[in-house]
């Protein structure tokens, strides 16, 4: 049986946790595929996005670094993604034009659990997995143990395709289970094969089988001839890693180390072969490769203040040249990244992953033709669980500030910008306090923006408990004309979630009919900052007598009476504290449910329940009322506590009254 191997370009993701060297991994096959002189030289961001500096900062990746690579004459896109949790919608965007990911790990069983969410992610976009397990040089303990632990984070059955040959407890080398060769690695260069230790006879036989037995539980016919002793032709192994590979059954894990480019050419190798042709993504993406029409994905957006904007694109159908249109417009250069470069090109094909540039309207996410677009749907975009307040440092810069949010949106879908009415704050939002902050870097660094921040301020609301009755006249003399307004109200409170209400009883025409509404006016004026210096709610407020003069009574007359009887007689009325109410859902793994449940109580938490996270086999959904002064820095403690996999999801749901040492904290700061 012969295995037809993939022809065309094709794309490959690098994901993994931060630190597990997905960047060492490109800049090793870059190396080896001659494309760079030096390990080392491939720096994050591209000619136009500035956020390399970031980057160098914080040493970790913050956003898609592209990169392109020829490999035994076929060619690659290869996509590093961050690794940090914070950054999870780089990958997500990612994902969506590659034709296969390979996840990087540290050989290390007790952070498997960070891998969970990628994996389930991968899964559900039906995307063809490898697994490469990087730094096995420095690995403790051992390498079935691993495996044990990363099949148990994984729906996918894990294929271990390699075990690993030890030399005085040093890791020097590997068997190929699927050829039954053995090698010895040699640094910075390929690895040489060497005859089968006869030590490792027992557990290379035991480790085959094993992986037979995972192939065979999606192919009758090997399952028979393992049934019947029969020993596999090897072209029948590797069309079943193939086949299984690319209909999402298996997962191949492989072993290695990118600093010292061990292993990284037999996973070129598997790449190159068992990945499937740019069609199948294609088709999974719901796009007749064969078709002429061309049919482009955004799947990042940078933007520079020099170099304008660029839009990484995976080419589903037809072929693109410079200066083609699609509806959204006329792309201004054609460009194949790498790394920190661009070189510039005349065409493209189906398969291939490119830059256009210039195409304004374009944003990360959408689907180009040359008729219409398809926006990206907004639950593709993840929900944002960490806010700051933003405050230029020169007022002269708020319109200035507000154009290069918008363009710093464009670049990371995942950041928010919202106008918070009710405590008159500019927020913004996204997935933690380091991503937050890289957007605040953006700002200083591309756009020349200096701002400060500050955790967001809770829209406290008041209300009262008593009812109270009150007088109050407005008279005011200063020749000519004076002012005169008198009222009588009541002031009552309403149930919780009533709002405001007024009503006027007046008879016999006391108050006159167009100074009602005036009253009212003066009213609502009060109740933007009662006693406690915060907005009322859930009052009612009823005019029920007063007086006029004729001459002297106008609205402002009344509307200034209202609200001397509001600030007079709101003090009398018992009033109390209301505090927003936020109703949380946490997803956590079930073995630290119990860390989480002592996070909530600790933030003056009330647990509703919890259950188990529907479609997450070992993972627990926690639903609880947390106070939204508690809900701000939450995400820290979660994933503090949960290696970092931990999340959850809020809304408001009520307001509640703050009373005690709480309230009294609150009223010592607001003053």
């Amino acid at each position: 049986m012969v295995v037809d191997k993939p022809t065309g370009p094709r794309s490959i993701a690098l994901v993994g946790p931060y630190s597990s060297g997905k960047t060492t991994l490109l800049e090793a096959i870059l190396h080896i595929c001659n494309e760079t002189d030096r390990k080392g030289s491939v720096t994050a961001g591209t000619s136009c996005g500035d956020s390399s500096k970031e980057a160098r900062e914080r040493q970790m990746s913050v956003e898609v670094n592209a990169a392109h690579a020829k490999y035994l004459g076929d060619e690659f896109t290869i996509l590093d993604c961050p690794g940090s949790i914070e950054f999870f919608q780089e990958t997500e965007n990612a994902l969506a034009g590659v034709d296969a990911a390979v996840v990087v790990c540290e050989p290390e069983s007790d952070r498997v659990l960070t891998l969970s969410p990628l994996l389930k992610s991968l899964q559900e976009k039906g995307l063809p997995t490898f697994v490469f397990v990087n730094k096995i040089d420095k690995a403790y303990g051992s390498v079935h143990d691993l495996f044990s632990s990363l099949q148990a984070v994984s729906d996918r059955a894990l294929v271990l395709r390699q075990v690993p040959i030890f030399k005085d407890s040093i890791i020097t080398g590997y068997v190929d289970l699927a050829s039954e060769r053995a090698y010895v690695y040699k640094e910075g260069d390929a690895s040489r094969i060497i005859d089968l230790p006869p030590e490792m006879a027992e557990e290379e036989g035991t480790s085959r089988f094993e992986m037979l037995e995972k192939l065979a539980d999606f192919d009758d016919h090997l399952m028979e001839e393992l049934l019947e002793d029969i020993e596999p032709e090897r072209e029948e192994i590797y069309s079943l890693l193939q086949n299984d590979l690319r209909d999402g059954l298996v997962t191949p894990v492989f072993l290695g180390s990118a600093e010292n480019e061990n292993g990284v050419r037999r996973l070129l190798k598997a790449l190159r072969h068992e990945v499937p042709e740019a069609s199948i993504a294609a088709a999974r993406a719901g796009y007749d490769a064969s078709s002429e029409e061309a049919v482009a994905q955004i799947l990042k957006t940078y933007i520079s203040a020099q170099g304008g904007k660029l839009s990484l694109a995976r080419i589903w159908t037809g072929h693109v040249k410079d200066g083609d249109s699609f509806d959204v417009g006329r792309i201004g250069g054609l460009f194949r990244l790498q790394g920190g470069k661009s070189d510039k090109l005349d065409s493209a094909k189906a398969g291939e992953i490119v830059a256009f540039g210039r195409l304004e309207a374009a944003q990360t996410g959408d689907v180009l033709m040359a008729d219409k677009t398809i926006n990206s749907p907004t639950d593709a975009i993840l929900e944002p669980v960490y806010s700051i307040a933003l405050v230029p440092e020169k007022r002269d810069d708020e319109v200035k500030l507000s154009a290069a949010l918008s363009k710093i949106l464009e670049e990371d879908p995942s950041l928010r910008v919202e106008h918070k009415q009710e405590t008159q704050e500019l927020l913004l939002l996204g997935q933690g306090e380091i991503h937050l902050n890289v957007a605040i870097d953006r700002l200083r660094n591309k756009y020349s923006l200096s701002v400060k921040s500050r955790r967001p301020k809770v829209a406290y609301k008041e209300a009262i408990r008593k009812t109270a009755k009150q007088h109050a006249r407005y008279k005011k003399q200063s020749g000519g004309h004076g002012q005169f307004g008198d009222v009588q109200i009541e002031i009552k409170p309403l149930p919780r979630g009533s709002g405001f209400n007024f009503n006027e009883k007046i008879v016999g025409g006391s108050v006159p009919r167009q100074y009602i509404p005036a009253v009212e006016h003066g009213v609502k004026e009060y109740l933007t900052e009662g006693p406690l210096g915060f907005p009322v709610v859930d009052v009612a407020v009823t005019l029920f007598d007063g007086q006029f003069h004729s001459v002297d009574s106008s609205e402002n007359s009344f509307r200034s009476a209202a609200r001397i009887a509001m600030s007079e007689g709101m003090p009398k009325c018992d009033p109390v504290l209301l505090e927003p109410i936020y109703k949380v859902e946490l997803s956590m793994p079930s073995e630290y449910t119990s860390k989480v449940n002592s996070i909530v109580s600790s933030r003056r938490g009330q647990i509703l329940g919890f259950d188990a996270r529907d479609g997450w086999e070992g993972w627990d959904a926690l639903i609880a009322m947390i106070p939204e002064s508690e809900v701000h820095d939450l995400i820290v403690d979660l994933r503090s506590a949960t290696l970092g996999v931990g999340t959850y999801r809020s809304e408001f749901d009520h307001l509640q009254e703050l009373t005690g040492q709480n309230a009294d904290k609150v009223l010592q700061n607001r003053n």
